[in-house]
Formats: C-alpha cells, structure tokens, sequence
C-alpha cells in the first residue's frame, strides 16, 4: 500500500476552511460564470472518442451504420464546479421530480426522491461478447441501441441546470467529468500505479449527481487537454475506458417501442428476464430502477442508469472497475482495512527495555542482533530532521515530531525527556521516537482523570478484511477502539481485609501449578515478571493441574483486580512495604470503597463485549469486561473500506520489507480507490454515540444524503432544549447554534434528525467522509520514519507496507423473520474466530451466505466475493483469481463473527476487538500450525444427531480457551471470562439450532456452486477450484475424489501450483495482454507526434515517453519478462476475448 497522500490534487482534499476556503468559493464562483458564458464546447475529448468509436462500431450491425454521436456538453473540469451548479446562484433550495436539494450551513443536502434502492432485477446486460450470468437479465444488443438513443435525447425539463433556472435567459445542457479510478496499486520496485478513465454524463438537473461520484473518485480534469489524454500515458493507463450515463426517462419506456419480442416470441430466457410482453402497455423493466451496460475485450464499458440515485452511481464505477481489474490482471474487492499499531501505557515513566524491542510488546521473538542507536538514526534520517544542540533532533516536515537517542527517559512527574548529556520537554500532543522506530507520547487517559505515557510500536499490522458480507464488521476494522471503553473505579470492600488476601497470593509459591514441572520464577512482584505473566498466572488454564484451577476461581474478582493494581503501580523502591500505598477515602467517618494510590483515585477501563440475552423484549445488558491496565487501543491508519484495488507480488521484486514479519514467497498490497467514503451514521440518530459523524457532519463542506433540512428557527428550537442538546458533542453543538444565530436563516443538517419518510426515519442516511488517511498526514509520516529505522533504511526509501493479516468477516443470526412473517433459518454456528484451510474456506467464500443484519432485507448468498450485483462477467474470473492470490501467498484463512454467536448477541463488538488481538500477536504465533500445535485452536468435528452425520468439519478450526488465555490476556484482566464455552462452542447453547444452522450453511454452498456447474462458466474454472465447485454441489469431483482427497488437496499447495500448466497460462495472458497495452500506447504517442504541436510534444515529454514505453514494448514479449511474473497471479485467459477461452 502507498502512504502517499490523495490522488489527484484536483479532487479537492482536504477541503480548505476559513479564509481559504471563502477564497476558493469566490474563485469557483468566477470560474462556473465563464464556463456558463462560453456555454457547451467543441472541444474533441480523446476519451469521448474512444467511447463513440466503441459503441458505432460494436452497434454497427444494429444501427445500420448510424453512428453514435454524444450531444454537447458542458464539460466540469475542476472539483467543485458541479457543486455551484447543483443549487441555484439565488437561493438554498432547489427542486424537481428527482430531488430536493439545499445549500446548508455545513455543506450540501441532497434528497432524491427514493431514499434507498434494492439491487434485484436492476442489472441488465447487453447480449453480444462475454456470456452473462444467470442472475442478471439478458438484452438484445439491438434493444440496447435503441436505449442509448433515448438515454441521449432528455426532455428539456431533464437538462435544466439549478445554478440558472431564476435567471432571466435559464441555461439547459448536458454535464460530464473525467474520473480516473484506480486498478493497480503502485508497488515501488514492481508495479506503477495504473488507472481506467471514466466519463461521467448527466443531465444538467443531475448535476448533484456528477458532485457525488467526483467527491467519491476525484475530478481528472479537462479531458480535451492532451495532459489528461489517458493514451499518452502508457506508464499509467490500464487500457480500460468506462462510460455512465443517467437516463431517468428509460422508465417510461415501452417494452413494444424499444424492440422487444412478444411473449410468444420470446425464448425461454427472456420470458425468465421479463424480455417480452403480453401487453403492448407493459414498461421496461416495468418502470422500476435499472441499469444496462454493454462491454467487450477492447476494454470499453459503457453503462445507462435509469435512476438518480446516488449508490447507483458509486456502485457502477465499480463495477466497471471490476471490469478492468479482471482484464488487468488485479483484483478489485470489497473489503475493509487498517495498518494497526500495538500500543500499550507505559504509565508515568518510559525507558528503553525490552518491550521496545519486540515487533509488538509481547512476544519474545529473536534477541535484538544489533541496538538501535541514535547515530544511526541520524544517518538513516539525513536531511529530513534538524539536530538540535541538546542533542536531539526536530522533523523538518512536522516540528511536533521529537526524535531522541536510545538512553532517553521520559518521566510524567518531572514533564521531561532526559538522556546523558541533555533533555527536551515531554509535551501533549507532541511524538517522541526512539532510534528503533518506536514511538511514545504524553496523553490524558481516556477517563481524563490523568495523564500517562503511551508507547507505539514502529511496524503496524496492514489488517485486510476482504470478502466479507453486509454487516460482517468490514469497517469496524479501522474504528477506532476508544469509542467503546468506558471507564470506572477499583474497589476497595475492606481494605485490612482485602489487602491481606492480595500479599497471600503475592507470596504463594506456584511451582506445583503445572501438570508438568517448571522452570522457577521471579516473585509477582519482581520488575522482571511482565504483567501479562500476572494475567496468565491468575486465569485458568489447561495447562495447569486441576487443583489450581479450582483455587483460581475462589479468588473474588474484586482481590483478581487488586492484585493487577499493585503490580501495575509497585516500584521496587517500595520494597515489602507496598501497602501503605493503597488506602480508600473516609467518608462520613468510615472507610469508603474507591481505591486510591498514593492519594491519587484509580479508574480502570471497560470494554464491551456482547450483551446478555434479552428479557421481555428489552434490549439485554452489556456484557462489561475490564481491561488491563496498560492497555491502551491500537493507533490506526485507515487503508480500506468497500472498494480497493489490489495486486499480488512475489517477495524478491521487493526492497526494504520489515524481515521480522513477512516470510510469504508472495505478498499483497491493497489500495482504496475512493478519496471520500458513502458513510451510513446509523447510529448517530443517538446524540453523542457517534463522534465521528457527528464531528465529519459539523465541518463545512460535507456531502449529505437522507436527512432533514432545519431552517433557523428549527435550530433555534434545538438549542433551547438544554439537556437533549447537551447529548451532541461540541462540534456538532457548535454548528447548530451558528445556524441559530444565522440572521440569513440558511438550512443546516443535524446528525440525528434523519429524513422522514412514509412517517418514520429512513434507514439509509447518508454523508460523504474524507478518508482518515487523508486527513492525518503527520501519522502517515510518523509511520515512514519508524518503519524506516526499524528497518534501518534510509528515510528517503520507498517502504512497503504488504497485508499481514487477512480475516473476512460473517453476519451470522439465530431463527428469525422477515417482516412479512418469512422464517429465516439460524446462521450462527461459528464461534469467535475461526480458521478454515484453503478449500473449506473458498466453499464460504464462493457462497459468501450472510445472516440478517441492519443493512439487508433477508439473508442468504451475498456474493462478497464475487460482487454479484456489481459485476458484470461470470463470476469464475474473480474466483480464479482470488484462490490464485491465496495460494501464492499462504495467507491463513481466519474469519471472525458479527451479530451472533448462537443465541448470544455480539453486534460487532468482535469485529472490533479483532484487530486488536491480532495486532498483539507476531507473524509466528498468527501461524495456523503454530496455532494447533499449541492447542490454540480446535478441529470442528463432524456430528452424529439422530442417525445423521452433520458435516460440522466444513467450519474448519475454531479458538480455544487456552487462545483466549494467551492473547486475549494481552488485553483484558479476566480473558476467560470474555468468551466462556458456549461462545468457543455454539452448539453447547442450542445443539438443534447448531445443527440447522450447519445444514443452513451446506445447502446454500452446494446452490451457489451448483450454478456454475448449470451455466457451464465451471469450464473457465482452474482445477483447484473446479474440485472445489464439484465437491460443494456433488459432494465429490468427477474422478471420485472428495475434499477431504489427498489429490484434492494437493491441488491447494504452492509448489502444485507454481508448476503446473494452467498457472503458467494464466502468466502467458498477461504477458500478451501488457504486450497489446503497451502497443496500444506506442501507437497512440507515435500519433501524437504526427498531430500534436512541438511546444505540446516538449511539455509533455512525448518523445521521452514513447522511448520508454517502446523499451518496454521490447521486454514485454521475452522470457526475462515472463519470468519476472512468476508469483503473480497472472490474468484470467477466459477474458482475453469476448467470447470466452479463446
């Protein structure tokens, strides 16, 4: 992944504030009065072009030769010019047919008339080329023609732009924009980034249209401009052409007037795909919602989408991306993602020890071959930092940025960082990093009741949560931890009493603990013995003799929880007398019960997780566990959330890896390619419960959706409600009351009143949130240097950041109903974490079946993986290459669980806890083999219930007590009783529902696979997942082998697959495909020469860039290249033409 900061500069990011930003509006406003004043251009756009070409051509059977020719447009070549367009220049609201608009105090409100879409029956296809899946409806080609032609012919109504309509001479034209969405991550050393183009059409009245997928994808600029002319850079184009045009007025069309059959006349197919009528009045699509596209191998996609809705919108671009992914050779998933920093408190002092060390605090790992000094350091760093004569040295990028040498202490109590020979002051909000990477800082705690010094490892874990079905927790990964953790007190009942119970277990001897014998130990309270012994020490195990055991669970939780307390606090100057240190408050002249140190009160930390099972329909209590108290959250850089582009590659193209953690002999990096995220606030209908909405909400500028607009008075009103308005947090208390005071009575959009629809709220509100990543470029930087003295690299490398942990998510349930009374069977039969080899794990993954969850109507196959509703080829390219990506890296198939487990709710309270463990854990200890070894994780067997076998094994491993004691005892006081043995084992709960719920599972894998088997795209498959496929439908391939074979088996290994033929077929596609795109370019740039002017070729280098790429052309097609993708997962030969295989 690239830590590089948004792409392109003219998408706007970050959005300017204040001055700046006022600047920017006038600017904007100047420039839209002269694009209105020249009006639509004649200006050639190669991209309009290249689409017009495509579509004359590919239709040209149809059409008669009549060639497609796009009407004039007004092209929005800067972010923020559809925006001044979407409302009228005299006033904050505009309305039509589709859409209630209005310009707000923090931002811009958009309400299109149907506040959510379904995706049933929405994706049509145009016959002609590649085969088209049996879940979305088939079109003949000349049906498609004859909607284009509808689509680019709009009432006038349709065209009026809101900017003009109160002006004397109103203004109707067509918008557009250049989008240039990512498909190849740039891989420094391997891979330049590589990008599709993307033309955007609207009618002006949906110009509010063309604001959202440009705040989404970022505006490309002027596409008549050679600098922006995709073909003339070869280096950076995919090759793909994607086109999207909204047509609203298609629903109003007639089946009999665009060319379909009558029924009698149809085929079996289009009678299934409501392709025919029987009444001549029937409408397409019977008026409902619809997109059509028509694609081909030339890499042009063109789409029209009958709605404004603006998901629709977002969602085609990814589909289209999709597209070109799969004829690239990348892949495009949905997915969520972080890089992860362990963190842990350090409490009021920080030296050098061996938790700087170690890759995340805890494990052991190797011994430290050489120190981190800071003479090296400075070397490494060069130029970028300032030495101060102190001796310590200053980021010239970001002065709050410390770096200091290896001897350095940082002490709460004296408010500095000190070494031999000089100090700097220990400052909030500043960084101080060590000669190793590793990173400490001065923060109040999350209580407030404080301060403490936090310290950050310097190699994050990049957390890929791919695959992963609605309401699996895809973005909960990169959520911040903090927002959960509530905080109380230590409990203190008798403090004669309850001291003297924690000295006895402080002095007990626990060498008899063991079932086996045991090295001695240092005594609990030796500075020696590392807190997270103490927590291992105190729960129970199977590791330790049954006595022992049973001893454990007399100790009262209150004396477990003392116990942690002094040996977090105990200084080895206290010697025996350490309980002179603990006292409680008198008060009304007795002892009271909160336990202080020193005099100062202690508060300990809480997390969430799950909740108790509900009584008489009330919502049960959460389940509250306390953390230890040097936990604090993992520090986070978002990298992923629903649409990324990703790219496997073999581990010797790089330089500068962290060698501490990746042994894959391939690994994968992951790029999200939208610059701001569609969020859905569900739950900031609370005020307070979501404080990053609520603060996203409250800045100027956001994009909203499915919300209330309040007049002045409305907001008047608000603020008068003291204590309900007292909920929100700050900012958004602030907005509103500037909305308030606003004598010119302009809307604003409160986060909790969400729009009103049928008499109730909507369930789908809606804003646009700037990437976090983009937002935080000092933690971005923070991240570089550490890695690179971590790495001991020059700072000015380029450092990859390769996924490290890949863990989809499932929404499971228990029995449940639609609300139209429609049974939903149980889906809750995983525990926690599970671990799934290869072909046990695809068989989930090629079903991809989800539980209920707030974000679907129903349950059943989603197709995460595949991108069923937005994906517009059979689905065996994405299988083929997913499986491909996963053999060649041996990433272990972890999956984690949402909503239930059984019977017992978690919501996403594991989804958020994950990254947390995972982060903590090394390369080593996350081996699954390790993992059972040690008996961390448990084969799930299969059942016997009533004379039936139930096929229990499909759900592969599952976590064990003793995981639980190890790893999450890194992060709670108490980690048995976080997950107890229903939770570990569902079937404890209800064994009638597990059973259901594993036969729920197996039936809607052999459906999902038994389609491809029916359509014959199972032809396409490469063997280890035709074996797959065949085992999951039939229960055994054609040769008679099982999932369970060794030959089956042996088709999931690395070497099996490095060797065979199919795998080397699929690097000879590529091959030929990198060599027709680099012909293409060399083409395109020696036409250029021809054409352009020599000021122009000089600009732009076009000389230089046709000597590369005529370089590369020269390599493109030679062995030493070939061999160089050895390791990739190559491109899907199906593809290379439109018809299939060739």
């Amino acid at each position: 992944m690239s830590l590089a900061g948004p792409w392109p500069a003219s998408g706007g990011l970050p959005e300017p504030t204040g001055v700046k930003r006022k600047e920017r509006e006038q600017w904007l406003q100047v420039v839209v009065e002269e694009k209105l004043e020249v009006g639509a251009a004649d200006l050639v756009a190669p991209v309009d072009v290249r689409i017009e070409t495509f579509l004359s051509e590919h239709l040209a059977e149809v059409r008669g030769g009549k060639l497609v020719k796009f009407p004039k447009m007004l092209s929005l070549d800067r972010y923020g010019m559809a925006r001044k367009l979407s409302l009228p220049r005299d006033s904050d609201t505009y309305t039509s047919p589709l859409i209630k608009s209005f310009r707000c105090h923090n931002g811009v409100l958009h309400n299109p008339v149907h506040d959510k879409r379904t995706t049933a029956g929405v994706f049509h296809v145009a016959e002609g080329g590649y085969p088209i899946a049996d879940d979305k409806k088939a079109v003949p080609l000349a049906v498609f023609s004859k909607l284009l032609d509808a689509a680019l012919t709009p009432k006038q109504a349709d065209l009026e732009l809101p900017f003009t309509m109160n002006d004397d001479s109103p203004q109707n034209a067509w918008v557009k924009v250049l989008l240039r969405p990512l498909v190849c991550p740039e891989v420094p050393g391997f891979a330049s980034e590589k990008r599709m183009e993307v033309r955007f059409m609207a009618p002006g009245s949906m110009v509010a249209n063309v604001d959202f997928v440009e705040s989404v994808f970022g505006n490309a600029g002027e596409a008549s401009f050679p600098e922006n002319n995709a073909a003339l850079d070869v280096e950076h184009w995919s090759g793909h052409t994607g086109c999207i045009i909204l047509a609203p007025q298609l629903l109003f069309l007639l089946k009999r007037d665009v060319g379909l059959p009558h029924w009698d006349e149809a085929t079996e197919r289009q009678r299934c795909d409501g392709m025919a009528w029987k009444d001549a009045q029937e409408h397409y699509n019977d008026g409902s919602a619809f997109k059509i596209c028509v694609r081909s191998s030339s890499g042009v996609f063109v789409t029209l989408i009958a709605d404004n809705y603006f998901g629709y919108c977002k969602k085609e671009v990814k589909t289209q991306l999709s597209f070109a992914c799969n004829l690239f050779g990348t892949e495009e998933e949905h997915a969520g993602g972080a890089l992860a920093f362990a963190s842990i408190s350090w409490g009021s002092t920080f030296h050098e020890d061996h938790r700087v060390w170690r890759p995340n605090h805890h494990f052991e790992g190797r011994a430290l071959a050489k120190p981190y000094v800071f003479s090296e350091a400075l070397h490494l760093l060069q130029d970028e930092v300032c030495l101060c004569p102190e001796g310590y040295a200053v980021d010239l990028e970001f002065s709050d940025i410390i770096y200091v040498p290896e001897d350095a202490i940082a002490s709460t109590a004296t408010g500095r960082v000190s070494w031999k020979g000089g100090e700097v002051s220990l400052v909030p909000g500043f960084v101080y990093i060590h000669p190793s990477g590793y990173q400490f800082s001065l923060k109040k705690r999350l209580d407030k009741r404080g301060w403490h010094i936090c310290g950050t490892v310097a190699e994050p874990l990049n957390f890929h949560k791919p695959a992963t079905v609605s309401g699996g927790g895809k973005s909960e990964v990169s959520k911040l931890l903090s927002d959960a953790i509530t905080s109380g007190t230590v409990r203190i009942d008798n403090v004669k009493r309850d001291l003297a119970y924690v000295d006895m277990i402080l002095k007990r001897d626990y060498s008899d603990r063991y079932q086996h014998p045991a090295d001695p130990e240092f005594p609990l309270l030796d500075p020696r013995r590392t807190d997270g012994s103490i927590v291992k020490l105190l729960n129970p195990s199977d590791e330790y003799t049954e006595e022992y055991n049973c001893w454990l669970e007399t100790i009262p939780p209150v004396i477990r929880s003392l116990v942690f307390l002094v040996k977090r606090y105990y200084r080895p100057s206290w010697g025996r007398d350490w309980k002179s240190h603990f006292s409680v408050m008198s008060v009304d002249g007795r002892d009271g019960d909160v336990a202080y140190v020193n005099g100062e009160r202690v508060s300990v930390q809480y997390l969430r997780v799950g909740r108790e099972n509900a009584q008489g329909g009330r919502q049960g209590r959460a389940r509250m566990f306390q953390l230890r108290h040097d936990f604090v959250p993992a520090q986070k850089i978002q990298t992923e959330d629903d649409i990324s582009a990703s790219i496997v590659v073999p581990r010797t193209a790089l330089k500068h890896l962290n060698v501490e953690e990746v042994m894959n002999h391939s690994v994968k990096f992951a790029q999200n390619c939208e610059l701001r995220l569609f969020q859905r606030p569900d739950n900031a209908v609370v005020r307070g419960a979501d404080t990053t909405s609520e603060e996203d909400m409250a800045g100027e500028g956001t994009f909203m959706s499915n919300f209330e607009p309040l007049t002045g008075q409305q907001a008047r009103e608000l603020s008068k409600h003291a204590v309900q308005f007292d909920e929100f947090t700050e900012p958004m208390q602030k907005r509103i009351r500037m909305a308030a005071e606003d004598a010119t009575d302009k809307y604003v959009v409160s986060s909790a009143n969400f729009r009103m629809v049928g008499g109730s709220p909507t369930a789908n509100p809606r804003y646009l949130q700037v990437r976090t990543d983009f937002r935080e470029p000092r933690a971005r930087r923070i991240a570089h240097v550490a890695a690179c003295m971590r790495r001991r690299v020059p700072a000015s490398s380029a450092v990859h950041f390769p996924i490290g942990g890949v863990i989809p998510g499932r929404r499971n349930n228990p029995p449940d109903q639609l609300a139209d009374g429609t049974p939903i069977r149980p889906l809750s039969v995983f525990s926690p974490i599970h671990y799934q080899e290869l072909p046990e794990l695809f068989m989930d993954l090629i079903c991809s079946v989800t539980g209920r969850s707030p974000s679907t109507t129903g349950a059943g196959s989603e197709g995460a993986l595949t991108k069923g509703p937005f994906n517009a080829l059979t689905y065996i390219a994405d299988l083929n290459a997913a499986l491909v990506g996963f053999i060649l890296t041996g990433y272990a198939g972890f999956t984690s669980a949402a909503g239930y487990i059984g019977k017992r709710r978690v919501d996403h309270d594991v989804s958020l806890l994950v990254p947390e463990v995972w982060c903590r854990m090394s390369e080593v200890e996350r081996d699954p083999a390790y993992l059972i070894r040690t008996g961390c994780l448990e084969k799930v067997e299969d059942m016997e219930i009533a004379g039936k076998r139930v096929l229990a094994s499909r759900l592969g491993y599952r976590i064990t007590r003793r995981f639980v004691n190890r790893f999450l005892g890194r992060i709670f006081e108490s980690p048995a009783e976080v997950f107890d043995a229903p939770l570990l084992r569902p079937e404890l709960q209800d064994v009638a529902m597990f059973v259901d719920g594993v036969n729920n599972l197996l039936e809607a894998q052999e459906k999902a696979a038994s389609s491809y088997i029916a359509d014959g795209s199972i032809d396409d498959a490469c063997p280890p997942l035709r074996a797959v496929l065949f085992c999951m439908a039939k229960g055994c391939t054609p040769e008679g082998h099982t999932i369970c074979s060794p030959e089956v088996r042996a088709l999931f290994e690395r070497e099996h697959l490095m060797s065979s033929a199919w795998y080397h077929e699929r690097l000879r596609a590529k091959q030929r495909q990198e060599v027709k795109r680099l012909s293409k370019g060399v083409e395109a740039l020696r036409e250029f020469l021809k054409i352009g002017s020599e000021s122009t070729v000089d600009r732009l280098g076009i000389r230089e860039r046709l000597r590369a790429a005529e370089e590369q052309l020269s390599i493109a097609p030679s062995e030493g290249f070939f061999e160089s993708l050895v390791g990739t997962t190559g491109a899907e030969p199906a593809l290379e033409h439109s018809g299939g295989k060739k």
